[in-house]
Parts: C-alpha cells; structure tokens; sequence
C-alpha cells in the first residue's frame, strides 16, 4: 500500500551560492597564508642588537652576509668582493628597486661592513640596510 503525502513533491536542489562563500573565503585565507611566508637566505651570524628593529624579510630581495672574520656571502654563498659587485650589477639591471639587506655579525670590523655597504651603493642600489635583531628577541646580558 502507498501512502501519498499532502504536501506536493518538490526537486531536491543543489544550493552553489554558500560553496561560493565558502571557496571564496578559502581563497583569500591562503591569500592571506601565503604572505607571511618568508624564505631567509642568510647565514648564521650574531646581530647586534637594536630597540627599534622590525622583522621585514621578503623573497624578492639581497642577502649579503658579513662574519666576525671579514668573509662575504651573497645568498649563503662566500664571495668575494669583485664577484659580488658583478652580482649585484646584474640583479640591479633586472630590478633597480630590489632591497639589499646587510647582515654583519657584531663582532665583525666595521671596515668590512662598509665595503660591502659601498658596493652596493656604488652599484645605484637605493634600498639598503643593515639587520638587526630586535631588542625582545636578545638574550640578557651576564
């Protein structure tokens, strides 16, 4: 025996206006995600210290290195002061606007940092700094 409702039938429908908000906003958190992640290219050196240092590393920038010793690194890598002159002139002809962070160890002469500094700037790079690390993330002092 078949029992009929009273109720007419109705089309099960598929609703796509909630799986777009949903998508959407899936979108724009990996949006969100993916600008946080940063790649740093530098080498192990202790930094000094300053009380208003920020964080600001990004992918598309220049990493130079300093070690307590004088030794140069462009990207990890140990250079010498020629050849990352010539790197740099050739990353300055693709992007004139490309950040050039130096990091230098604190215990580096500061002759050595300055020659590095030079460099850059005679290449006509504009954005330069020096990294530091941030005054709450030292150790105390003994």
């Amino acid at each position: 025996m078949k029992l009929h409702s009273p109720l007419p039938e109705r089309k099960t429908r598929l609703e796509i206006i909630p799986l777009i908000d949903v998508m959407f906003f899936l979108l724009a958190s990996f949006m969100m995600v993916s600008l946080t992640m940063t790649k740093q290219q530098t080498i192990k050196v202790n930094l000094p210290v300053a009380s208003s240092a920020q964080s600001d590393f990004k992918p598309d920038m220049i990493n130079l290195a300093v070690n307590a010793t004088g030794d140069v690194f462009f990207d990890k890598a140990a250079i010498t002061l020629p050849e990352m002159e010539r790197k740099l002139a050739e990353r300055f002809g693709k992007d004139p606007a490309t950040p050039v962070y130096i990091s230098a160890d604190e215990k580096t002469d500061y002759v050595d940092i300055v020659k590095v500094l030079d460099a850059a700037k005679r290449v006509g790079f504009t954005k330069v700094a020096l990294n530091v690390k941030p005054a709450n993330a030292a150790k105390p002092a003994p």
